[in-house]
């Protein structure tokens, strides 16, 4: 059965055939004062200010070079295999196939699932549905065709030369969402290595570029090389692979630099004892505009997948006046490619290293269960699942009351709030206090009055449980990490300043 996927496309249709994503406005701070712009506005402004120009020709009729598969999507036709199941999951899985082929600037024409109990391994679709999805493709007028799933090359070959228009999966997709969207060094780095390890085995050309030789005529190899070194010679398609994989060797290299510093202000942050809080969830969950909402920290908030790639840490204050960070991560979604889970993995160690990890959800998605389930085993690739963990769903102002009550029965530990209209965020802000560790070592301390950096670093680091000023000092019974405690130790307080602070406590 291959039909036309209408019942969610269709109805996200507007007049020129084009699917529109979901209309949620986000918080962006200061979004009154003109003045006041911040560097997420800045990043959001740029975005939008350059957009891609329908009509360019991608057949492969015009390709005489190695194809790159930088992609340059204008109209597509989708088109996924439902294998397993229900209907709904396969039109969920293409409505966020649709989404994420908006986000990376291409026109949706056509949506359509083909029911098989397994992707045909030739074609995807099975061979004589082939024709069809060509005929699709010949009305609508589309130049691409993504299909929901990984392909191997042989599938993409087979696909491109029976539609004649170019054909790209689902992990190509996001790889190059990725590629627009990364702005950091290590950001780019990132993508690029996942980009290249998905192009290494998928490396090919047509017509003469297959069989062009290195070298030339009295130069090197090749047949027309002189004497003495005349042969096949080496395949421009070789030297391609070869360039690549150079290329791959020292992108590591220099990601395994980075994480090198990257573990080095973690360790100073673990040495300070600052507890870390980590933001991880779906794309699109609504993260980065939590951060902001909690932080103020003005990072880049757009309607779209992927809006932001690089990390952000920014720091937060407990209502008893400890610091903690929050750190906002790269969105997960369902079937994240390898690729990226590799290449980001320096990144994602970020959580793994945490203390708490946040799990936002969409409460206005339709399926935020599977979501969840989809964040979760990307957490557990990296080592995350043995944090605790706060979920919080988000856009409860977007979401139906009978959406909210099902998701409240499900999850009954969960904080709802809406970072748009700031609902719950105190909520939750007292929720992550209450989760985050405790400092270990109770200690009873004298402080001189001439030691207020010591004071002002107890208050900072530890949790003060009481303080009172006494003639010699400052009283503080706090508990803190093991390494200030040692450094409080010459102030200890004695046993009847001790007894006293209990009497006095308990009047």
């Amino acid at each position: 059965m291959l039909g036309t996927y209408s019942k969610h496309l269709g109805s996200r249709h507007n007049g020129q055939g084009r699917l529109s994503l979901r209309d949620q406005e986000t918080y962006v701070p200061y979004e009154d004062d003109e003045l006041d712009a911040t560097t997420g506005e800045f990043e959001l402004s740029e975005r939008q200010a350059l957009r891609r120009v329908p009509g360019l020709s991608t057949e492969l009729t015009d390709v005489t070079e190695v194809e790159y598969r930088q992609l340059r999507l204008e109209r597509v036709v989708l088109v996924g295999v439902w294998t397993e199941g229900t209907q709904d999951d396969a039109e969920n899985s293409l409505t966020e196939l649709a989404a994420l082929a908006e986000t990376a600037g291409s026109q949706v024409l056509e949506g359509l699932i083909q029911r098989r109990n397994r992707p045909d391994p030739a074609t995807y679709v099975g061979r004589g549905k082939v024709d069809d999805l060509g005929a699709v493709v010949l009305s609508t007028g589309a130049d691409t065709v993504i299909c929901d799933g990984e392909l191997s090359p042989s599938q993409l070959r087979n696909l491109e030369q029976r539609t004649k228009v170019k054909v790209v999966d689902r992990t190509a997709l996001i790889l190059d969402i990725f590629a627009q969207h990364a702005k950091s060094k290590e950001g780019k780095a990132q993508v690029e290595l996942a980009q290249l390890q998905y192009l290494l085995p998928r490396l090919r050309g047509w017509g003469e570029t297959l069989s062009r030789q290195t070298g030339g005529s009295g130069r090197g190899g090749g047949a027309g090389g002189g004497v003495g070194v005349r042969g096949p010679g080496e395949t421009k398609l070789e030297t391609d692979r070869r360039r690549i994989r150079h290329r791959i060797s020292r992108l590591r290299r220099e990601i395994k630099a980075m994480k090198t510093v990257r573990e080095t202000k973690r360790a100073r942050r673990s040495r300070n004892a600052v507890p870390a809080v980590a933001i991880a969830g779906y794309t699109n969950a609504g993260k980065s505009s939590l951060l902001n909402r909690l932080t103020g920290a003005g990072v880049l908030v757009e309607n779209a997948l992927f809006a932001t790639l690089d990390p952000t840490t920014r720091k937060a204050t407990t209502s008893d006046g400890r610091l903690y960070t929050l750190s906002d991560t790269v969105g997960f979604v369902r079937h994240l490619p390898h690729q990226i889970v590799e290449a980001f993995r320096s990144t994602l160690e970020e959580v793994a290293e945490s203390d708490l990890v946040v799990h936002v959800v969409d409460g206005a998605h339709p399926d935020p269960e599977e979501q969840v389930r989809a964040v979760r085993e990307v957490l557990a690739e990296v080592g995350a699942d043995r944090l605790p963990e706060l979920l919080v769903v988000n856009k409860t102002d977007a979401a139906d009351e009978e959406t909210l009550l099902r998701l409240k029965r499900l999850w009954p530990d969960a904080v709802f709030v809406s970072a748009h209209s700031g609902r719950g965020v105190d909520g939750l802000r007292e929720a992550i206090e209450e989760r985050l560790p405790r400092p270990a070592v109770e200690v009873h301390a004298v402080l001189p009055y001439d030691r207020g950096d010591l004071v002002a670093r107890v208050h900072r680091q530890g949790e003060v449980l009481s303080t009172a000023h006494l003639p010699e000092g400052t009283l503080l019974h706090v508990r803190v990490g093991e390494a200030l405690a040692a450094e409080l130790a010459p102030f200890r307080a004695g046993e009847r300043l001790v007894e006293e602070e209990r009497v006095g406590a308990g009047r």
